[in-house]
């Protein structure tokens, strides 16, 4: 598991990075990190890397996933209750049991994603593709 202070580095960089258009900083690439249970409510990870990223039980409620790439992770028990995952790439994730409740997944790519016992009341699916998911 990722330690607070390294995932606190990593934020901080990505904010640098998101503010000077890409001139400072650095993006955030937590590809295949393991943040289960990890406390990112609020983060900002605009177009950040969470491919194949263990987050299970994670708390992401509230946290600006915009364009974020979160294919083939692990989000299942996660808490996304009010994020913004609008044009977010979850391709291959795994959904199960997730609180989406309030979620604003506006064109987003859910194909092949497992939704089932997702909580999406609420959820914001305008235009998002949800070609094979499996509800």
């Amino acid at each position: 598991m990722m330690n607070k202070d390294k995932l606190n580095e990593v934020l901080e960089q990505h904010k640098l990075w998101l503010e000077t258009g890409g001139k400072e900083g650095k993006r955030a690439d937590l590809n295949g990190a393991d943040l289960s249970y990890a406390d990112l409510s609020d983060a900002n990870l605009e177009d950040a890397n969470l491919r194949g990223a263990n987050l299970i039980g994670a708390d992401l409620s509230g946290a600006n996933l915009r364009g974020a790439y979160l294919n083939g992770a692990g989000l299942s028990g996660a808490n996304l209750s009010y994020a913004s995952l609008i044009g977010a790439y979850l391709i291959g994730a795994n959904l199960i049991n997730a609180n989406l409740s309030g979620a604003n997944l506006s064109g987003a790519n859910l194909s092949g994603a497992n939704l089932r016992g997702a909580n999406l009341r609420g959820a914001n699916l305008s235009g998002a593709d949800l070609s094979d998911a499996n509800f």
